[in-house]
């Protein structure tokens, strides 16, 4: 009986969370920024998951962003094209230092993917982190700052 009423216990806990929130748990790497703050960032390892990034989003929250992992050092400049919010961008060398810094990316208002242009990737890095525009300031990252996940 204890067993039944554990399992019953388990099952509404999970049924009560959203799907979203389910998924956040597993899917979200916790970032520590230059200035002592934090933020959680969705972690793009796989090709599909990279091209997609944050298209299709209406918004973001304020402590939230988007990781994207490569496999090695190389030059990665991003696009907008379908992302409906304005971005800061940050590239990261493989010691998880910033070598470049773009700041309010905007949307690309084009529908064809070949009309947006393409963004920064100027300095080798291994990782990208998308957060929402000015927050890079925020959180006082700078050329050189250094950025742990």
């Amino acid at each position: 009986m204890r067993f039944f009423l554990l399992c019953c216990t388990i099952a509404a806990t999970l049924a009560s969370c959203s799907r979203q929130d389910q998924a956040d748990r597993f899917l979200l790497r916790q970032v520590d920024m230059p200035n002592g703050g934090k933020l959680y960032a969705e972690a793009a390892v796989e090709h599909v998951e990279m091209i997609r990034g944050l298209m299709f989003r209406d918004s973001m929250p304020q402590d939230r962003g988007m990781l994207f992992l490569h496999n090695k050092m190389g030059r990665y400049p991003y696009w907008m094209f379908q992302v409906r919010i304005p971005l800061d961008i940050i590239w990261l060398d493989k010691n998880k230092v910033v070598v470049e810094i773009l700041s309010n990316v905007p949307p690309c208002p084009h529908t064809k993917a070949s009309e947006c242009p393409q963004h920064g990737g100027n300095q080798d890095a291994q990782f990208v982190l998308e957060l929402n525009a000015g927050r890079a300031a925020y959180y006082g990252v700078q050329i050189g700052s250094k950025i742990d996940f």
